[in-house]
């Protein structure tokens, strides 16, 4: 086992915090961009200005493509524009607060996937991660009812997509370059965005200072910085703690969207958020940190 450097991994958790506050922040910031523009069109944008960015950092990269990397970008790539024109959309019919945590629910249903490719059963832990975040979608989307709204649906459906891709990338990153793969995905996506969006949406070139702020923070910081500083800060800390912190993406699109869009956070829709988040930490990570701890001290009671 590698033993890491404290001071390096303390940075490297650091740098994983940032990395969720970018990806909490993407929630707010696409709400406001839908203001003013559509979300097909607003998907391309964001997926070609990433695809611009990453293949100037990675040209080199790019002259090693084949038709295998094709075709493994292109099935990658239909997983990414699904889920996120799914979310896009549905962020229109839900609160952003609402759909970070919504979003989240993708890390419980991998497992579960991957179960049925594989028929590998998933974890216990990760069997009853599941039956704590469906309590918590629960309480955080039931109002006076039992019908999720429209949003709230396609916002699962996103999660579910969301997880296909992460499948469909462990699938392909075993024989391809996960950066070429990364590059292909984005250019794939941008492309899927456009055709549907072409006959579905009314094209509209008039875009505010506000329309290009939201695509290029989405395409530069929410993909490509926080992608590197991913990569990077992970050769330097453990996946618990990976997993732990890129969690509270969650956590910061909720407190993003109450302070800069003055949603209001009912107590029904904190417990909620809070069992979500429960699960997302017991699917993630099945508590094998408070196992370590608990064995640590046993071993120093005995010495």
């Amino acid at each position: 086992m590698i033993k890491l450097d404290k001071k390096k991994s303390l940075y490297a958790d650091m740098a994983l915090v940032l990395v969720a506050i970018i990806w909490g922040s993407g929630f707010v910031v696409t709400k406001n961009g839908l203001e003013d523009m559509t979300p097909l069109f607003m998907n391309a944008m964001r997926f070609i200005i990433a695809s611009i960015l990453m293949s100037i950092v990675f040209f080199k990269k790019l002259k090693t493509v084949n038709k295998s990397d094709i075709i493994a970008g292109a099935i990658i790539g239909s997983f990414l524009f699904s889920a996120f024109a799914a979310q896009t959309v549905g962020l229109q019919f839900t609160t952003a607060s609402k759909q970070a945590f919504l979003t989240a629910t993708n890390v419980v249903m991998v497992p579960f996937l991957f179960w049925f490719i594989s028929k590998r059963k998933p974890h216990n832990l990760e069997i009853l991660a599941t039956f704590i975040t469906l309590l918590g979608i629960g309480f955080l989307t039931l109002e006076g009812g039992v019908a999720l709204n429209s949003g709230d649906l396609l916002t699962l459906l996103c999660a579910l997509l969301f997880a296909g891709h992460i499948i469909s990338i462990g699938h392909f990153s075993k024989k391809h370059d996960p950066i070429v793969l990364t590059i292909l995905q984005f250019i794939f996506a941008a492309i899927f965005s456009i055709i549907l969006a072409v006959p579905l949406e009314p094209i509209n070139l008039q875009v505010s200072g506000q329309g290009w702020f939201t695509v290029i923070y989405l395409g530069g910081m929410s993909t490509l910085v926080a992608f590197l500083i991913q990569n990077i800060a992970q050769k330097y800390t453990t996946s618990t703690h990976t997993a732990i912190i890129l969690s509270l993406e969650a956590v910061f699109g909720t407190l993003f969207s109450i302070l800069l869009l003055g949603e209001l956070f009912t107590i029904k829709m904190v417990i909620g958020s809070g069992i979500i988040f429960m699960g997302i930490i017991t699917a993630e990570t099945k508590w094998n940190f408070l196992r370590k701890k608990s064995n640590k001290i046993e071993r120093q009671n005995l010495q």
